[in-house]
């Protein structure tokens, strides 16, 4: 057997590429042989892999490829034969490289191209986990690059970080006494002029904090007017951005600006041109909120990301799709539907153009939330979106909505935390209205409207019914705002609109309670675990094939009487009562009595 045929198949695979420089058993790179210095797969000294293969465009990215002659000595069963198994040593290396380094490490095995075998393992940086990813065969680098930027665990690792940032900026905004309600179009604003080449290159040489304020805000302007915005919009924007010119301590204290423009170009525009469809304003905000959320007392509660892209799911959203949210907010529905919007063009950018232009239509009321949404759509490189600065209820904002036949209408309404608020319902209604025949509403409100069997939210599901048909209910998780400090219990209602609702239609009720994602420490509600792709997948089966599951789903006739949740309805599944289950409701019920005879 002969090593050095496998490792000409690997060099003449990787040396047609220039983007690449490839090195053999050492590195011109200082960093990547220290890190090596103590990598020896026999426990003793430096570790020499076959080649290691640096990026010229990126840095923080390199390849490690450990080769063996025999597919017999690909991987071992203990994964600890370093010296003699092409996976186990490549693994080795990787551990040592992840240090400093995003490390994909390559296993490759044989003789002959047509049988050699190949295994790939993602390493992100500081992380001990080697992830499988990739096929099992070579493949071009920029396919790699763009495999690893866009592969669900650097998405995870870059959004903890980011939600770390946005923790440590809230804390420094804070000191400097910057509003929460400034917060997020600070944030904005700075996104949006780095987006100006000049700006980005000369921002560091302003030595007056007002001059770089100044021109902060000027550059912002003229980024607006560039994207056509209406006078109307434009002046309205102008006016929300123009703080900055005032502010105390980012006008006149030495590098307080400059300092925070530094942050967010280093830290947050890497992962907004990485992931172009994420609401990452949406994010900050809530976490603005969570500082001091003075902003619930009305009602605002921004929708978890996970969430937003449910809906575009379960809607069905595709390039032909027209969507309204009449509470949008951020933008954070009309992002994800975006999203999923241009993926399905499948690159026809004359569509993604409509798509942008005419697809999209939003609604707010609160002047600093709107300038919020639309510098939010202008990041996600839709300057001409449809977002109307106006009350969802007038007239003319409902026939300004109507003239774009919207077909899909997504919404989180504000909710009501007084009497004199408007009622949650009265929102999906008005949104329902909106819409063509058949189509799809979906909407997140408290359960409270949904099991409601008396007062306006009675009476509002008896009117809903008689023009329109319930298609759906899914419980959500009792803490799906934790990241808000709100507590209010939630569920997804379904529509289609203009169809009044037949009282022999089975309605699917779901219980969607688990999502997977846990509350942690530093950094909120998160998908630590990596469950919420799994039971995505699960719900979105149960829902579209209307699948009755104990415990999980259940179909119902209801009407506006009933309860419309699964709750009411579900089977238990017996098969998952554990002994400890029946143990511990026993000594409950005990409890319980024995308080009662006190």
């Amino acid at each position: 057997m002969n090593e050095r045929k496998t490792e000409n198949i690997v060099r003449k695979h990787f040396q047609k590429f220039s983007m690449i420089k490839i090195e053999e058993q050492k590195s011109d790179n200082p960093k990547i042989n220290k890190l090596l210095r103590n990598a020896s797969k026999k426990g003793n000294g430096p570790g020499y892999p076959e080649f290691i293969i640096t990026f010229k465009n990126d840095s923080d990215f390199i390849i490690v490829v450990e080769c063996k002659s025999s597919i017999k000595k690909h991987v071992s069963p203990e994964g600890n034969k370093y010296s003699e198994f092409a996976v186990d040593g490549v693994k080795l290396y990787g551990s040592y490289l992840t240090k400093e380094f995003n490390v994909l490490a390559i296993a490759v095995s044989g003789e002959k191209i047509s049988e050699i075998k190949v295994s790939h393992f993602l390493f992100l940086k500081n992380s001990s986990d080697a992830i499988p990813i990739f096929s099992n065969k070579l493949i071009d680098p920029d396919s790699y690059l763009t495999g690893f930027k866009h592969s669900p665990q650097k998405f995870s690792y870059d959004y903890e970080k980011l939600l770390i940032f946005s923790k440590e900026l809230n804390e420094t905004l804070h000191a400097h006494k910057v509003k929460e309600s400034q917060r997020s179009l600070l944030i904005s604003g700075i996104l949006i002029a780095l987006e100006n080449k000049a700006f980005k290159k000369s921002y560091k040489d302003h030595t007056k904090p007002k001059d770089l304020a100044n021109m902060l805000v000027q550059t912002v302007s003229l980024e607006l007017k560039n994207a056509n915005l209406n006078n109307e919009k434009l002046d309205n924007l102008n006016t929300a951005y123009s703080f900055i010119r005032t502010h105390t301590s980012l006008s006149s204290q030495p590098e307080v600006l400059k300092t925070i423009v530094d942050d967010i170009d280093n830290n947050v525009n890497d992962f907004i041109k990485t992931y172009k469809y994420f609401d990452v304003l949406g994010q900050f905000y809530i976490e603005f909120l969570s500082y001091a959320n003075s902003d619930t007392g009305l009602g605002i509660v921004l929708t978890p990301p996970h969430i937003t892209e449910l809906f575009s799911l379960l809607a069905g959203v595709n390039k032909n799709s027209i969507v309204c949210d009449n509470c949008s907010g951020t933008g954070g529905f009309l992002i994800s539907a975006m999203n999923k919007m241009i993926e399905d063009a499948k690159g026809d950018l004359k569509k993604v153009k409509i798509i942008k232009e005419k697809q999209l239509i939003g609604v707010e009321w609160q002047d600093d939330i709107f300038a919020l949404a639309c510098s939010n759509m202008f990041i996600h490189q839709d300057g001409k979106s449809n977002i109307i600065h106006g009350d969802c209820f007038d007239p003319k904002v409902i026939s300004l909505v109507k003239n774009f036949k919207p077909n899909i209408g997504f919404l989180n309404p504000p909710y009501r935390t007084k009497k004199t608020d408007i009622e949650e319902l009265e929102f999906v209604l008005n949104n329902l209205e909106s819409l063509q025949v058949s189509g799809t509403c979906i909407a997140l409100v408290p359960i409270s409207c949904a099991i409601a069997q008396k007062g306006e939210s009675y009476e509002l599901k008896k009117k809903i019914l008689e023009n329109h048909t319930l298609e759906a209910v899914l419980s959500m998780p009792d803490d799906l705002f934790a990241n808000s400090n709100v507590g209010v219990v939630t569920c997804i209602i379904i529509f289609t609109a203009h169809k009044p609702h037949n009282q022999n239609k089975e309605t699917f009720f779901g219980y969607w309670k688990d999502d997977g994602l846990v509350k942690t420490k530093n950094k909120g509600r998160i998908d630590a675990n990596k469950r919420w792709d799994g039971i995505k997948a699960k719900w979105l089966d149960t829902f579209t094939n209307r699948r009755a599951l104990p415990g999980q789903s259940v179909l119902r006739c209801v009407s506006a009487e009933d309860e419309w949740c699964a709750e009411a309805y579900l089977e238990t599944d017996y098969s998952k009562i554990t002994e400890e289950d029946f143990i511990l409701n026993i000594k409950n019920y005990v409890l319980f009595k024995n308080l009662q005879t006190r």
